[in-house]
């Protein structure tokens, strides 16, 4: 299988560079083809711009979606974002590997997520109609596809539990495993999470790549995170809610989970 990593941490030797590379390790032993993205090593441009297009803005103003819809269609984007796309078309799985940093994914991986998820590529495709809402939310251009996320915090474990003072793991990273990867199709995994990242030793370095390993060894054939499918009957459309007799009584992110 093909195994993209798109890595974002400044330090190679840190806790998240290490795991990234025992990642890459294991994945090579175990026969995959790996491709890694080292987001702070290839400099990569975070802000969406007109640069975007070697054509530029194609109005008296910029359009984020309307210009990235532009440069898709004509084949114009810039080199960069075409090579990071055509990674993306190679790979069936997906790990993007991120220090938690206030609350959510470093600035330059968010910005790898706006500008290689172009308008036609990862969004913006399939019939709008009465009964189908778009190619999205368990469908589109990356379905088929899985994901997961390696992630390192530095809290307790306990501070991001269901009653924990930074709030729940799966809430924090609901923005990115629900909308990021299950919007555009992919089937996301449960996270791999290691907590009180600054106290790791040698010792439980060597138990985070047990843990980490078995994790990876199971990549295909583990369940994925049991989202709903928008355009499966579940939603009503075009107003996107769930249904009432669906988790009634309830609201936030989990009725959003089978």
């Amino acid at each position: 299988m093909n195994v993209l990593i798109v890595y974002a941490h400044p330090e190679p030797q840190s806790l998240t560079g290490s795991l990234k590379n025992f990642a890459v390790e294991r994945l090579t032993q175990a026969g995959h083809q790996v491709q890694v993205s080292d987001l702070y090593a290839m400099r990569w441009k975070a802000a969406i711009d007109a640069e975007d297009s070697q054509e530029g803005a194609s109005g008296p103003r910029f359009d984020p979606s309307l210009d990235s819809k532009r440069a898709y269609a004509s084949g114009v984007q810039s080199a960069d974002i075409e090579r990071e796309q055509q990674k993306l078309r190679w790979a069936d799985a997906v790990l993007l590997q991120f220090p938690l940093w206030w609350f959510s994914m470093p600035a330059i991986l968010k910005g790898w997520v706006d500008r290689v998820y172009a308008y036609g590529f990862a969004y913006g495709v399939g019939e709008h109609s009465d009964t189908h809402w778009g190619d999205r939310y368990g469908e589109g251009m990356l379905a088929g596809k899985r994901a997961m996320l390696i992630v390192s915090a530095g809290g307790w474990e306990s501070h991001y539990a269901p009653r924990g003072i930074n709030g729940p793991i799966d809430d924090i990273l609901f923005p990115i495993q629900h909308g990021m990867l299950h919007y555009p199709g992919f089937e996301v995994l449960p996270p791999f999470v290691t907590y009180r990242a600054g106290k790791t030793d040698e010792t439980r370095f060597a138990d985070l790549c047990e843990r980490l390993g078995q994790r990876l060894d199971n990549l295909w054939n583990a369940d994925p995170i049991p989202f709903r499918r928008q355009n499966a009957g579940d939603y009503l459309i075009p107003q996107l809610t769930l249904k009432d007799p669906l988790a009634p009584g309830q609201r936030g992110f989990s009725i959003h989970l089978k």
